[in-house]
Formats: structure tokens, C-alpha cells, sequence
């Protein structure tokens, strides 16, 4: 998204919520038309999650009517000192430096998500687990046929 339809965009604060607005509506689009839509975005601010939340709310979900896809929001939980020994660019140690502004959990603020569907810390298992963690949801929650 970021050297496609957000190229314009920098992270300031107001950019970081375009961003996030811009791929609301290509996943709702996808939603729509009932294809599951995965995004993985840092996604700083509470407002802009509530904002894409509520762009893909459906009218009558509990009901049989229901066209599209619902919003899931999963929050991929990592404590920033294990982000940043993960880091393979470097990109924390420019950012404590000053070499790089407006850095999510560093210079720029991190409002946690207050009620995800699912919560998934990433320091206490591998990248298969969480994957699984989340297709159980999906098959839980009847968005996804379990194949045997």
C-alpha cells in the first residue's frame, strides 16, 4: 500500500489516518463481495480503528441477511523492547537517535486497542500459532469452512 495508492503519504499523524482510511475502503470493497481481506498495518490511533470499524459495520449482522463481511479487529500485541530486537532494518535505533520522526513507540504515541475480537501477543508464540489463533476465529465465528 505504502509504494502503491498511499505513495502521497508521509506519518504524520494526519497522513498515518489516510492511510489507514484508504485501506479500510479497499478491505471493505473486498468484504463486500465476501472475499476475507487480511490487513497488517501499524495502526497507532484508536479513532482510525473505531473509523474503519465502523465503515464496515452491517446492518442486521446477527441475521441471515447479511451481505459482506464483518470487521475483526486482531491486535497483534508485541512489547516494543522485543520489536526492536526483532528489527531487521535498524529503524528503532534511528528513531531513539532522532534519525527518524514520528516513530510508533518511540517518538509518535501508541493507543491500544480497548476491545479487539482477538488479542494476540507475538513475544509468547510463533508466527504458525498466531496464524492458527486466527483461523480458529474464523472458523468459530462461522467466517471460514473448516476444510478436513
Amino acid at each position: 500500500m505504502r509504494f502503491g495508492l498511499n505513495k502521497d503519504l508521509g506519518f504524520s499523524p494526519s497522513d498515518r489516518t489516510e492511510n489507514i482510511r484508504r485501506i479500510a475502503e479497499v478491505a471493505k470493497l473486498f468484504a463486500d463481495s465476501c472475499s476475507i481481506a487480511i490487513t497488517s498495518f501499524i495502526s497507532p490511533y484508536r479513532t482510525d480503528r473505531d473509523g474503519a470499524r465502523t465503515l464496515h459495520e452491517i446492518p442486521g449482522l446477527h441475521t441471515q441477511e447479511k451481505e459482506g463481511l464483518p470487521f475483526v479487529e486482531v491486535f497483534v500485541d508485541c512489547p516494543v523492547e522485543v520489536a526492536e530486537k526483532r528489527d531487521p532494518k535498524g529503524l528503532y535505533a534511528k528513531a531513539r537517535q532522532g534519525i527518524i520522526k514520528e516513530f510508533t513507540g518511540v517518538s509518535a504515541p501508541y493507543e491500544e486497542p480497548v476491545k479487539p475480537e482477538l488479542h494476540i501477543r507475538s513475544d509468547q508464540c510463533t508466527v504458525e500459532e498466531a496464524v492458527q489463533k486466527v483461523m480458529d476465529y474464523l472458523t468459530e465465528k462461522d467466517l471460514l469452512t473448516k476444510k478436513d
